[in-house]
C-alpha cells in the first residue's frame, strides 16, 4: 500500500507538470482542454492504428470470446461514426470505437467486478491507455527539448562519429543507391515500432487472462522507463541529427548540405544555433533502445518472433542511420542505455542482489563515460579513430556481455531427473 501510494502521488505530479508544461510551450494536452477531449471522443482521433493497437493491449485480460466482442463493438461504432461523418462532410477518420471501448470497460469495473477481477479489468485497461498517454506524453517532451534548447551539439558528435567512420554517412549513401523499396521497408519497420512492441507484448502477456495476474517484468515496463528517462539526457545533450545538422532537412540552419554525400569537416566543435521546432532528440537513441528491449523480450518467443525481433533491430539501425536521424555514436549509446534499464528492471523484479546493483553500476557508468567522451574528447576520437574507434565498440560489447552473462545466471536451472535405482534381486538358492 505504501509503495502504491508514493507511485500514485508520483504519477499525479508528473502528469500535472506536463500540462503546466502544455500550457507554457502550446503542445498537445496531456489532461488536456475539454473541446479537445470532445474531438478525441467523438471527432476525430489523433491516430487510428494507435487507438487499435491500445485496445488490443487491454484485451490481454479477456477471453478470446471478450477479444472478438470488444473488436467487432468497436468496429461497429468506427462504421457507424464514419457514416454520420459523410452524410455531414466531416473528416473521415477511425479509432473513436476503440476509446469508447476502452471507457466502456472502465465503467463496467466499476459496476459489474469486484476484488480482483476489478483490479484487474482496471489494470488492463491502464495498459492500454498507457500508449495514449506515452503518446501525447512523448510530444510535450519534445517540444519542450526544441523550445528549451536554441543549440545543439551536432559538430561534437559529428567529430566524434569519425572514429566509427562515419556510419550515418555510409549507410545513407548505401539506402540512396539501393531505390525506393529498401527505403520504403525500412520507413515502414522505423514507424510501426509500437505494433512490434504489443506484438511481443501480448505473446507475453497471454496468459494473464488465464492466471488472472501480471507477470513480474514484461516489455511494457521497459518501454515506459525508456521513455521515462531518455527525454531527461535529450534535455541534457541535445542534438538534431545528420539530416538537419549537415542536410537538406535543416534548411537554413543546417551548416551546410552535406549529408550523406560529403563527410563534415569539423576543426573546433562549437554549440550551433537551431530552430525551435525541430526536436532535439538523439542522444541516445531511443527508436534503437526500444527495437533493442524488442529483441531482447523476443528471445524466450516461439522462431517466428524471435527472427521478427532480430528484423526490426536490424532493420531499425539501418533506418536510424540510412535516414540520417541519428550518428554511430548515438546508436552505441542507446544500447548501452537500454542494457542497464532493463537489468535494473529485472533486478528490481527478481529482488536485488550483488550481481544486480554490479550490472546496473556498471552499465550506468558506461553509459556516463561515453556522453562525457562525445561531449568533451570530440577531436581526440576524430584524430586516433583506430585507438577510440575500437574502445567505443569494446566498452559497448563489455556491457552487452555482462548482461547476457549476468541474466543467464539468473534464468532458473533445471535439475536432471533422477534414474530409479533397481532393487537387487534376490539370489535363488
Amino acid at each position: 500500500m505504501l509503495w502504491a501510494g508514493v507511485a500514485l502521488v508520483a504519477s499525479l505530479g508528473f502528469f500535472v507538470a506536463m500540462e503546466f508544461a502544455e500550457r507554457r510551450y502550446g503542445g498537445g494536452p496531456i489532461i488536456g482542454h475539454p473541446g479537445v477531449e470532445m474531438q478525441q471522443l467523438i471527432f476525430e482521433p489523433e491516430s487510428w492504428p494507435l487507438m487499435y493497437v491500445s485496445m488490443a493491449l487491454m484485451t490481454v485480460v479477456f477471453t478470446w470470446r471478450e477479444r472478438f466482442t470488444a473488436l467487432g463493438v468497436a468496429v461497429g461504432i468506427d462504421v457507424v461514426l464514419l457514416l454520420v461523418r459523410l452524410i455531414f462532410d466531416a473528416k473521415t477518420t477511425l479509432g473513436t470505437g476503440p476509446l469508447w471501448v476502452m471507457l466502456a470497460c472502465v465503467v463496467m469495473a466499476f459496476t459489474h467486478r469486484a476484488g480482483r477481477e476489478r483490479v484487474l479489468l482496471l489494470k488492463g485497461v491502464g495498459l492500454g491507455m498507457l500508449l495514449l498517454v506515452a503518446r501525447k506524453t512523448g510530444n510535450i517532451w519534445l517540444l519542450i527539448t526544441s523550445t528549451t534548447r536554441p543549440t545543439v551539439l551536432d559538430e561534437y558528435l559529428a567529430a566524434a562519429d569519425h572514429a566509427l567512420a562515419n556510419p550515418s554517412w555510409l549507410v545513407g549513401r548505401l539506402l540512396e543507391a539501393a531505390g525506393p523499396v529498401p527505403w520504403n521497408i525500412l520507413h515502414w519497420v522505423y514507424t510501426q515500432l509500437t505494433v512490434a512492441a504489443v506484438v511481443i507484448a501480448f505473446y507475453q502477456l497471454r496468459n494473464v487472462a488465464k492466471e488472472r495476474s501480471f507477470p513480474r517484468h514484461h516489455l511494457v515496463r521497459t518501454f515506459i522507463v525508456i521513455g521515462l528517462f531518455g527525454p531527461a539526457i535529450y534535455m541534457i545533450f541535445p542534438v538534431v541529427g545528420p539530416v538537419y545538422a549537415f542536410g537538406s532537412q535543416g534548411g537554413q540552419w543546417a551548416v551546410a548540405n552535406l549529408w550523406p554525400d560529403v563527410l563534415p569537416s569539423v576543426t573546433v566543435p562549437q554549440h550551433l544555433p537551431f530552430n525551435d521546432f525541430t526536436p532535439r532528440n538523439c542522444m541516445p537513441s531511443l527508436h534503437t533502445a526500444w527495437a533493442t528491449a524488442i529483441f531482447i523480450h523476443s528471445r524466450q518467443a516461439p522462431r517466428a518472433l524471435r527472427y521478427a525481433g532480430t528484423f526490426w533491430l536490424v532493420a531499425t539501425l539501418s533506418a536510424t542511420l540510412g535516414f540520417g536521424y541519428h550518428y554511430g555514436v548515438d546508436i552505441l549509446a542507446g544500447v548501452v542505455f537500454t542494457l542497464t534499464i532493463e537489468a535494473g528492471l529485472r533486478s528490481q523484479a527478481r529482488g536485488w542482489d550483488r550481481s544486480g546493483i554490479q550490472l546496473v553500476a556498471y552499465g550506468t557508468t558506461v553509459f556516463a563515460a561515453l556522453l562525457v567522451s562525445y561531449r568533451y574528447l570530440p577531436m581526440e576520437m576524430a584524430r586516433y579513430p583506430w585507438l577510440f574507434g575500437p574502445l567505443l565498440l569494446l566498452v559497448t560489447a563489455s556491457v552487452i556481455y555482462g548482461y547476457v552473462r549476468t541474466t543467464n545466471l539468473w534464468e532458473p536451472k533445471t535439475a536432471p531427473a533422477r534414474q530409479p535405482v533397481a532393487e537387487p534381486q534376490p539370489e535363488l538358492v
